[in-house]
């Protein structure tokens, strides 16, 4: 029993779906100490610093890091070192140029900075920027290595590190949001310290890169990038249209509340993910169609089975997961909006469904080297979000409607994402069931087997 329990835990999917729980917990937990440590309008300004940093680093790495997965999965060493030369080249330049960029601006223009709250952002952001570059670095690469049990030990390292230290100031210190910035800082450059002296980071390689090798990431990049963008509006867009309503803050809120559930979500699909798309990738790059083809077909019907009891639980537990993100006010309907959230997070149970063929729709054409179309996959759901969000708001008034065009923008990727894959590979969706099956079958397979052999 003791050996197939070791065998569960060191297996790629667990050792990822565990590095992203790690991440997820200490990031909401955070949140939580956060917003009680500080007044509002100071709390305020850590939101601004956060979310703002969170949409450079989508830029300043997301141009790099889809592709650096796929063409590492499939290289010899010596490819491989100039690739990951090109990666460390590419997101040191990034980083160099976003920093002067903002200094500059805050330089030129601090008094309408800092009258707009993003005074901490544009003076402390470049030095994160520059902190934990070989923490990131290292990430992506050991990503594409299927590393995750060292990817787990960083994320613990970088957000545990700072949850505790949050957590030992909201109980004892009292300190500063500078003070607190600061030691945000050292635990990044911490983490990325032992990133280089373990040589995880791969920077010392950037004399390696070749012109070739910067072409193709950056080639390859240029649509990731705006796929990227594209993904962070189709959950932004809901909650900006909103805001700007007649429906108001107080829809806002009730809307924020079942957004925070779906994200929790999709910690497991993220994991998947991670584990399916540096194989897709090398099956692609060696020329074997068939493994891609397997391996999709397995991702997607696992990914979906374990959707359903995901969406079934949520669906039935709406009420009370309500309740223990939100609390006793949330529950009901709410006199404002006419909404409950409860109902909300029911609508979004049957976008669920939809999720996991969606997200293996777009790493399928990423990783036969085709994100032009997975660009075209999602803004067209970027389209069809903010049309169906503007109808629901200023025609219907209606909170369940903006969650059911959720639903709808979900079901048209996976059309558009499936026809576009099946074009290239010619697929069968019957076997994306049997194959999920396959999956499970599989590891109880191996389970019992390890079992038997202990014993």
């Amino acid at each position: 029993m003791k050996a197939a329990i070791q065998k569960i835990i060191h297996e790629a999917n667990f050792l990822s779906l565990a590095g992203n729980l790690t991440f997820a917990f200490f990031g909401f937990a955070g949140f939580a100490i956060l917003a009680r440590s500080f007044p509002l309008d100071v709390f305020g300004q850590w939101v601004l610093y956060i979310s703002s940093a969170t949409f450079v680093e989508m830029f300043r790495f997301g141009i790099t890091n889809t592709a650096i997965v796929r063409y590492l999965s499939g290289v010899d060493n010596d490819e491989r070192l100039k690739f990951i030369g090109s990666n460390g080249l590419i997101g040191t330049v990034a980083t160099i140029g976003i920093s002067i960029i903002l200094w500059s601006c805050h330089l030129f223009f601090a008094e309408p900075i800092r009258h707009v709250g993003y005074e901490l952002f544009f003076t402390w952001y470049p030095l994160l920027a520059f902190f934990n570059l070989p923490f990131n670095t290292a990430l992506v690469v050991m990503q594409a290595d299927q590393k995750f049990g060292k990817i787990l030990w960083i994320k613990s390292v970088n957000s545990g590190g700072f949850f505790l230290i949050l957590l030992i100031n909201y109980l004892f210190l009292n300190m500063t949001l500078m003070q607190l910035i600061w030691v945000q800082l050292g635990i990044n450059l911490l983490t990325s310290a032992i990133c280089i002296f373990n040589g995880w980071d791969g920077l010392r390689y950037m004399m390696k890169a070749t012109s070739r090798t910067n072409k193709v990431l950056l080639n390859f990049g240029k649509y990731t990038t705006f796929t990227l963008i594209g993904t962070n509006l189709l959950r932004s867009a809901d909650t900006l249209i909103i805001s700007l309503s007649p429906l108001g803050t107080a829809a806002v809120a009730l809307y924020s509340i079942p957004m925070k559930l779906t994200e929790l979500q999709q910690i497991p699909l993220r994991s998947f993910a991670a584990t399916a798309f540096p194989k897709l990738s090398k099956a692609s790059i060696l020329g074997k169609v068939e493994e891609v083809k397997s391996l999709f077909y397995e991702y997607s019907g696992a990914m979906t089975y374990l959707f359903i009891v995901i969406s079934l639980t949520t669906f039935v537990f709406a009420d009370f997961f309500v309740l223990i993100l939100g609390g006793h006010k949330y529950l009901g309907t709410d006199p404002v909006t006419g909404s409950s959230a409860a109902m909300i997070v029911r609508i979004f149970s049957v976008y669920g469904l939809f999720l996991p063929l969606d997200r293996m729709t777009g790493l399928g054409l990423d990783s036969i080297n085709r994100p032009d179309r997975n660009l075209i996959k999602v803004g067209c759901m970027v389209l069809a979000n903010v049309i169906g969000d503007l109808i629901a708001v200023f025609i219907f008034k209606s909170l369940a409607v903006i969650a059911i065009a959720s639903v709808i923008f979900t079901m048209l990727g996976v059309w558009i994402g499936y026809y576009f894959l099946d074009q290239e590979l010619r697929l069968d969706h019957n076997n994306i069931f049997s194959a999920g099956l396959g999956f499970y079958k599989t590891m109880y397979v191996k389970f019992r087997k390890t079992r038997i052999q202990r014993v």
